[in-house]
């Protein structure tokens, strides 16, 4: 764990997996816009293979109906059917282009497939300046970081914190974003923020590991790593936070790694 990498490489491989969504159940950023995009609530599987199934049928029984694609793009999204999910929503946002639950959902669905300039366009008309959604103004930051444009994603946390102030899926992204770009303490001020909360979930614990981590406080990071968590838990949050801490290349691509969610699936 204590290899004497250099910190360009090792933000080059951390921040993508963190950013992009490889999990430890895990170091997951970008927050998700499920309060602009769940569907009607009925008796919805939790299965997400038995959900495909449930709302395919009523997807292939009435193609037209908004509230049913909706449905069946975030179950293949659930189901790991990203490229899918994406057509199925794409479809129906042409069909129903005033739909800003449809374009909310399939913008995230282009970001899971690393379509980032996309998504941050389709997202944009998702919600309006006079009624902004913050769950959107987040994804639409974490889109803009992953091209490159931190200071216009930090601008967007920033519109989303003003609407729910101290909201850690956010301050989450604003420290990952920080990191994207070396600044660890301040990237490790938003994190410490963000796990401060209440609502904050395992993922928040895990980005700020990863970021006392790359800062060379290992023995810190692994407390923080396995803090409150039974045993076998904390033992794999370890070893996937020393395996980050030691890796050299990203085994990933950029654009081609899922976009992750903070909150749950929608």
């Amino acid at each position: 764990m204590r290899q004497q990498l250099s910190l360009a490489r090792l933000l080059s491989s951390a921040a993508l997996i963190a950013v992009l969504g490889t999990s430890l159940g895990g170091c997951q950023t970008m927050s998700d816009i499920t309060g602009s995009v769940t569907p009607r609530a009925d008796t919805a599987p939790t299965d997400p293979a038995r959900a495909v199934e449930v709302y395919g049928e009523r997807y292939r029984a009435n193609p037209k109906d908004p509230d049913v694609a909706l449905a069946y793009g975030q179950a293949l999204r659930a189901n790991g059917q990203r490229a899918q999910a994406a057509a199925v929503l794409e479809k129906a946002t042409i069909a129903h282009p005033g739909n800003k639950a449809l374009l909310a959902a399939y913008g995230r669905a282009l970001a899971d497939n690393g379509n980032f300039q996309q998504a941050f366009d389709v997202l944009s008309k998702a919600h309006s300046p006079d009624s902004p959604d913050w769950r959107i103004l987040s994804v639409q930051g974490t889109a803009l970081d992953q091209l490159g444009r931190h200071e216009d994603a930090r601008r967007y946390y920033a519109s989303a914190l003003k609407i729910v102030p101290d909201e850690p899926s956010v301050l989450s992204n604003l420290g990952m974003s920080y990191m994207l770009t070396r600044d660890l303490p301040k990237a490790e001020q938003a994190l410490r923020q963000a796990h401060g909360s209440t609502r904050a979930d395992a993922r928040v614990r895990q980005n700020l590991a990863l970021v006392v981590g790359l800062q060379g406080r290992f023995a810190e990071a692994e407390q923080i790593a396995k803090a409150d968590l039974p045993p076998d838990e904390a033992a794999a949050n370890v070893a996937y936070l020393r395996d980050m801490l030691s890796r050299k290349d990203s085994p990933r691509a950029p654009g081609k790694t899922p976009v992750a969610a903070l909150n749950r699936p929608n």
